[in-house]
């Protein structure tokens, strides 16, 4: 009975120490497995990845093509580990420099996908807003023109993938929106008779000045000659006509170009031209709603980036015989 007490305790020694080094081994594997998952990557330097719809196979290989992770196995067994942290996501992701797996895993269930951006500036006109969006990084699909004026000068988020038309449509109601806000908050001096006839106003204030200063004046001029039944007489509303729609002349404007009649000639027709001649941004639609208290009728470049106002035209006469004194 002694014997088979001692030969007990010898088997359950036995079976102890075994289980001792098991679980040891298996500490060991998995604080391996846990360092393998926690050590930082292979990538060089943090890079947007296109992550595509698919198994942890195509994902995998995808992130191993772009430098992301060592190992697709690796990548695949520490992805079935942890598939109760949730769904992998197909987008393009911002992947950490030397991102560990664990990080890479994290980015991919938990990530935003990446942002981007187009900028219209104020005074592009509907061709030229046309060519910015074709050539913007990421979008897909094709637009026509748009309709002159009908596009807020903004920059607009979107992500890789989208169509060029919902960029152009989300820019469009947001021009409507600042359109109705500056026709309902308008003086009610101005004597316009539409929204549209706002825009169009706007849009020659864009294109006549830069300088915040200036576009209730430059606005202002306009009503002041509208009131008096005077030529509004812009060069950028002619530059736009004879130009199909442009905001440039090479070589300027000649006698020959004031003096052609089309409906965007304000030397020639009364009145607004055909329609806007840009987009104009928030700032000139706010001035043409709230143009400044001035008697001025003409304004001519001062050679300093700005303009020069003035009454009545003598003065004007005398501010262009200066600003070509300047200019010579």
């Amino acid at each position: 009975m002694g014997g088979y007490v001692v030969g007990l305790l010898v088997g359950m020694r036995r079976w102890l120490v075994l289980g001792t080094l098991l679980a040891g081994v298996g500490a060991a594997l998995g604080y391996g497995a846990l360092a393998v998952f926690n050590a930082p990557g292979p990538l060089g330097a943090a890079a947007d990845i296109v992550i595509p719809r698919g198994g942890l196979d195509k994902v995998g290989v995808v992130l191993k093509g772009a430098g992301a992770i060592g190992s697709v196995a690796a990548f695949e067994a520490a992805a079935g580990l942890t598939a109760w942290q949730g769904k992998l996501h197909a987008a393009e992701l911002e992947f950490p420099e030397h991102a560990s797996l664990a990080q890479v895993l994290l980015t991919l269930r938990a990530g935003h996908p990446v942002q981007h951006k187009v900028t219209f500036a104020e005074g592009l006109t509907a061709a030229q807003i046309a060519l910015v969006l074709a050539g913007a990084d990421g979008l897909t699909g094709e637009i026509g023109v748009p309709a002159e004026g009908s596009v807020l000068p903004e920059t607009y988020l979107y992500e890789r993938g989208a169509t060029a038309a919902s960029v152009l449509k989300r820019a469009e109601a947001a021009m409507r929106e600042a359109v109705d806000r500056a026709w309902l908050g308008r003086s009610v001096d101005i004597g316009l008779g539409t929204r549209d006839d706002l825009v169009t106003i706007a849009s020659l204030v864009e294109r006549e000045t830069h300088l915040a200063a200036e576009r209730p004046l430059v606005a202002r001029v306009f009503y002041n000659r509208l009131a008096r039944g005077m030529r509004l007489q812009s060069d950028a509303s002619v530059v736009y006509g004879d130009s199909g729609g442009g905001s440039d002349m090479p070589g300027g404007l000649s006698r020959a170009d004031l003096e052609r009649a089309t409906s965007y000639n304000t030397y020639v027709e009364a009145g607004l031209p055909a329609g806007p001649i840009c987009s104009p941004g928030v700032a000139a639609l706010h001035a043409a709603a709230h143009p400044a208290r001035s008697d001025a009728l003409y304004f001519v470049a001062d050679g300093a980036g700005g303009h020069s106002f003035s009454d009545t035209l003598e003065e004007h006469l005398r501010n262009v015989a200066r600003y070509r004194g300047l200019a010579r």
